[in-house]
């Protein structure tokens, strides 16, 4: 028997965002690793907006509104791409009545597994508290030490915001290349990907958009056959549909 609103869309992996530039991202990622997975995109500026203005927790009410709507509409699991919100989103999991992974998660994990000194790099001042916290999370989880340190580089993200994707990235690559003593650098926003391949160094810089969308859609793909989810594994269905707010969201 089929419980789901006559409107809801097939069963789906629902990608959470405060940026469009992450849709054609994560469509490519999906397209070369997970053929198979169906997606739709929220794509909703404010809440980032407000998140910096007044804390995270001042827009809890407006993610699990969210939440809820995309379990109604067919969602089996949520990937929360913006890192000052993924706390949030996770925390809003239960009651939205959806499973919901923070995109960072895996990467936070993946560092820690390289070695205890991990340097987070952000173009944004809010998202290193929460990426920082993250993983010294998933070092205890895992049972290891951590020294995690941070460095917000200067100027980056108004270079974001004004459409200058070369200029971040460099900027980004460049901070990068300047940390020392680290085991691993993490890159805390999903934006900055695109500087792993631009950096020189020989530490391992990590990012979040591929070891999050894998590990998301291994959660999709076990809620919908009814069993244990599985890293990695694609769920069915075929298409993108991509939702953004409106008016009032930009």
């Amino acid at each position: 028997m089929n419980d789901a609103p006559p409107h809801a869309h097939p069963a789906h992996l629902a990608l959470l965002h405060t940026s469009p530039v992450h849709v054609p991202v994560f469509d490519r990622l999906r397209d070369e690793s997970h053929p198979g997975l169906a997606l739709r995109h929220l794509v909703h500026e404010p809440l980032l907006d407000r998140a910096r203005a007044e804390g995270p927790d001042a827009v809890a009410a407006d993610v699990r509104a969210l939440l809820a709507g995309a379990a109604a509409d067919g969602a089996r699991a949520v990937l929360c791409t913006c890192s000052t919100l993924g706390a949030v989103a996770e925390a809003q999991a239960g009651p939205a009545g959806v499973t919901v992974l923070r995109v960072d998660r895996p990467m936070a994990a993946a560092a820690v597994a390289v070695g205890p000194r991990i340097t987070v790099v952000a173009a944004l001042a809010s998202t290193l508290g929460p990426t920082a916290a993250l993983i010294e999370e998933e070092a205890v989880r895992a049972g290891r030490p951590v020294d995690v340190r941070t460095t917000l580089v200067p100027g980056a993200w108004e270079r974001f915001e004004a459409g200058d994707r070369d200029g971040f990235l460099a900027a980004v690559a460049q901070a990068v290349d300047a940390v020392t003593g680290a085991d691993a650098v993490v890159l805390a926003q999903a934006s900055m990907a695109g500087a792993a391949d631009r950096a020189a160094t020989r530490l391992p810089v990590l990012a979040s958009p591929r070891l999050g969308l894998r590990a998301a859609a291994g959660l999709a793909a076990g809620l919908v056959a009814g069993a244990e989810p599985v890293e990695g594994t694609d769920g069915g269905g075929k298409g993108v549909e991509r939702v953004e707010a409106g008016a009032e969201g930009r």
